[in-house]
């Protein structure tokens, strides 16, 4: 659909007045100024040559704005309201406003920017709301906001201009909107309506999985490989299944490897990668631990089966997986086939279809651990939250900004506790454009401490960003062996999961009190705009603790499964969670969506059956161990038209929004999301987005090629206070300990974790670690070679936690 079609077409004038002041650069500014006509300033940032000019070429009476950059290394500039309360236009918060001005254009490369006041912060950028398409004779641009934040008193917005060429502006108008808010309603109970239902479906999870997918086809992915059950790697029995929300049954799948703890993400196409996985479990005798594979495969949701790539350069169990605003995928850390930690960073190419070699990939030798939660920064960069699996976090502070370009790693402060974050959950909070990270709970597990109540924020927009410290982790109630109770003091979760959902909230569910015990029984949602959470929503009645993973449905419920405890049982029941927007009336439809292939910087308009407030695409899940690092919710800035006709204004940065299938919602003024409709978001040419073109059809794309824009990318985080580091001296591999998975092989088969470290609460003696034990559902142990390092074989019988062994 034509961009340039939509926004050139005017729409009806409303009634509310026009907040602006001068809007049309009719009134020159004071002496001493800048030249610019009153109310108006220059802004922008980089290096760059512009020129600002007052010119008679106006739509409407004598003057008009043109911004003309002859000259771009890097930057925007824009001609601004003035940031004071004479001219900057006053807000009230949680209400909307509709943006429009009249332009022509040389250059794609532009975007309308606001920025918002907060009351204790001051000026800050809020965000882009839509690219303007060239137009060489004047053309109406109109564009809603999103929901003014709390807390916010005046707005100030532009034309941002980022390529060479001009932009003219002139007749602008801001106008205060009411979205019709539709009849309050409860269509369950009271406490369905407040805090939410969950069901437990009657099918049951007919594998052993601890990954989870959602496919481009509304059904999902569930990985197994061998289970955490030793006796099925030795069978070569590996068990994958995909599960139809729409039917509720379950399909068994060919699995080809052990991809037991592998890492996985959603490519453009929509297949998945799904790299490394198990190639050995650790040795009764401590020797080795686990051992990574080197095998990568692509999952096909079209027929279902996994198709072999290239191998990677060595081992990965336990890998991250960011894909790139390109489509490419980078992966670090994890476990080597020999036990080791793996140092080397990994790419896949989209456009090769294929893992590089590594002398074609930047490498720091840093290793990262386990699971690292790397999320893709909307100028490229990964944010290291701290969030990982097993053991302490990296040296230093706990989080850090890897370069990929310029090949450096540089630290930020203010993680607490970073050494116990042991899977605990980070998420890039909604929208995507705000940039800011949400780190939750966590715990040890070589220490096992009581798992934390902590949660921290950042904000990647910052000059210098850090954590800093927010809400304390609603409490729940735990059940230690015997029986519930409440939580108390500092004691919070690890196993945590985060869900984002349509509403803009993040959902907080299932956990532990210690490694791989004592489920925590408490849900939570997180409201990004006050930073606050709502305790005491309704509780999955399934333990979700080690091994368990929760993630958003296209319908907008929440499906959850498994659990791992240390005794190596598994729990295959599935639960469900309606969230209470599902229990407020009927849900607004999307009817129509003429295009399902959208481009980077599009104007694409869809049909709504009544009025909405916002609209998102939400990338599809692929989740493990408490660690998603690719979710993220994608703001879409509305224009509304008569009738039921929306355009949604698309990003032109794709990483804020990397290539692939999303979920789009559209969501009403009571929060109420529809049923999420697929749409494929990618470049305009390029790999992976959709069949070859005809002649005729790429000359036509040929032609248009300088009209698509390039990524408006914002210069954050771009006074880091701590030293770059450059890469480490090459090495092969980084010491690991065979246990770091926190179990003791002394006893038991490998499956089963008898801790390295029982919680602190227990005494350490033998009578109490086994009734610990027994208490948690462990079987018989028997002991494996000589060693009793835990002492829990007091009469040398060969078993542990015996009949003479509690004395």
């Amino acid at each position: 659909m034509s961009a340039a079609l939509l926004v050139s077409s005017p729409t009806p004038a409303t009634a509310e007045p026009n907040l602006m002041r001068n809007p049309g650069f009719e009134t020159p500014g004071g002496p001493g100024g800048d030249g610019m006509p009153e109310c108006w300033k220059k802004a922008g940032w980089g290096e760059n040559d512009v020129s600002f000019d007052t010119v008679a070429d106006a739509r409407t009476g004598s003057a008009a704005m043109k911004v003309t950059l002859t000259r771009r290394v890097d930057g925007d500039r824009k001609a601004l309201i003035a940031e004071n309360t004479l001219c900057a236009p006053r807000v009230t918060p949680n209400r909307q406003y509709d943006l429009s001005l009249w332009y022509k254009s040389t250059t794609p490369d532009t975007a309308v920017t606001l920025f918002r006041r907060d009351a204790t912060a001051g000026w800050q950028y809020w965000t882009d709301l839509m690219t303007l398409p060239v137009s060489a004779g004047y053309a109406r641009a109109e564009v809603r906001t999103p929901a003014v934040p709390p807390g916010t008193d005046r707005i100030a917005w532009g034309v941002s201009v980022y390529g060479l060429g001009s932009v003219t502006t002139d007749d602008y108008a801001m106008e205060e909107v009411s979205v019709p808010v539709p009849q309050p309603g409860c269509t369950g109970t009271a406490e369905e309506c407040a805090k939410g239902r969950w069901d437990v479906l009657p099918t049951r999870n007919p594998v052993r999985s601890m990954h989870s997918v959602v496919l481009k086809n509304s059904k999902v992915l569930v990985i197994a490989g061998s289970g955490n059950d030793p006796a099925a790697f030795a069978a070569g029995t590996f068990t994958s299944a995909v599960y139809d929300p729409a039917h509720g049954t379950w399909k068994q799948i060919p699995t080809p490897a052990d991809l037991f703890c592998s890492g996985h993400v959603q490519l453009q196409d929509g297949k998945v990668l799904i790299m490394s996985g198990n190639k050995g479990y650790p040795t009764p005798d401590g020797r080795l631990g686990y051992q990574g594979l080197k095998d990568s495969y692509v999952f096909d949701p079209d027929t279902e089966a996994y198709v072999r790539t290239n191998d990677m350069h060595d081992g990965h169990w336990y890998p991250s997986a960011t894909v790139l605003g390109n489509g490419d995928v980078l992966s670090f850390g994890g476990l080597k086939e020999d036990s080791t930690g793996n140092v080397t960073a990994e790419r896949f190419s989209a456009a090769q279809n294929r893992w590089l070699p590594i002398d074609q990939v930047n490498q720091t030798w840093s290793y990262w651990g386990l699971y690292p939660s790397m999320i893709l920064m909307q100028d490229g960069r990964l944010f290291y939250s701290g969030s990982h699996v097993f053991g302490n976090g990296t040296p230093g502070t706990g989080a850090s900004i890897y370069d990929y370009d310029r090949n450096t790693v540089t630290d930020v402060p203010g993680l607490q506790n970073k050494d116990e974050r042991d899977q605990s959950a980070s998420v890039l909070l909604p929208p995507a454009q705000d940039q800011r990270v949400l780190t939750i709970g966590g715990g040890n597990n070589e220490r096992n401490p009581v798992a934390n109540r902590l949660t921290d924020i950042i904000d990647l927009k910052e000059p210098s960003p850090r954590y800093r410290p927010g809400p304390l982790l609603p409490q729940g109630e735990v059940d230690q062996g015997q029986g519930r109770r409440p939580q108390r003091g500092g004691e919070g979760k690890m196993y945590v999961s985060a869900v984002l959902l349509p509403d803009g909230q993040v959902f907080e569910t299932g956990g532990g009190l210690h490694d791989r015990a004592d489920p925590v029984y408490e849900a939570s949602m997180f409201d990004p705009a006050t930073d606050t959470y709502r305790p005491d929503m309704a509780k999955d009645p399934v333990p979700r603790g080690y091994h368990s993973s929760s993630f958003l449905l296209p319908d907008g419920r929440v499906m959850s499964t498994g659990d791992n405890p240390g005794n190596n049982t598994w729990n295959h029941e599935v639960s469900v969670y309606s969230p209470p927007y599902l229990f407020k009336g009927e849900r607004p439809k999307i009817s129509a969506v003429p295009d399902e292939r959208w481009n980077y910087g599009d104007v694409q308009r869809i049909e709504v059956d009544r009025p909405i407030a916002r609209a998102e695409l939400i990338r599809p899940a692929a989740v493990t161990h408490s660690s998603d690092p690719n979710q993220r919710f994608v703001d879409l800035p509305l224009t509304v038209h008569g009738g039921n006709a929306v355009d949604l204004n698309v990003t032109s940065n794709p990483n804020l929004a990397p290539p692939g299938w999303y979920m789009l919602f559209a969501v009403d003024a009571n929060g109420v999301p529809s049923v999420a409709k697929w749409v494929h978001l990618g470049p305009a040419t390029g790999p992976g987005t959709g069949p070859a073109p005809t002649a005729s059809a790429k000359a036509d794309a040929d032609a248009q090629v300088n009209t698509h824009p390039n990524a408006h990318v914002h210069d954050f985080a771009d006074a880091l206070a701590q030293p770059a580091k450059k890469p480490l001296k090459k090495r092969s591999s980084a010491p690991v300990s065979p246990t770091v998975d926190g179990c003791q092989r002394a006893y038991g088969p490998i499956g089963v974790c008898v801790p390295v470290a029982f919680p602190k609460a227990v005494p350490a003696t033998p009578a109490a670690r086994c009734d610990w034990l027994t208490e948690r559902g462990y079987p018989r142990l028997e002991r494996n070679g000589r060693t009793d390092p835990l002492g829990l074989d007091r009469n040398r019988d060969g078993t542990a936690c015996g009949k003479g062994d509690r004395g």
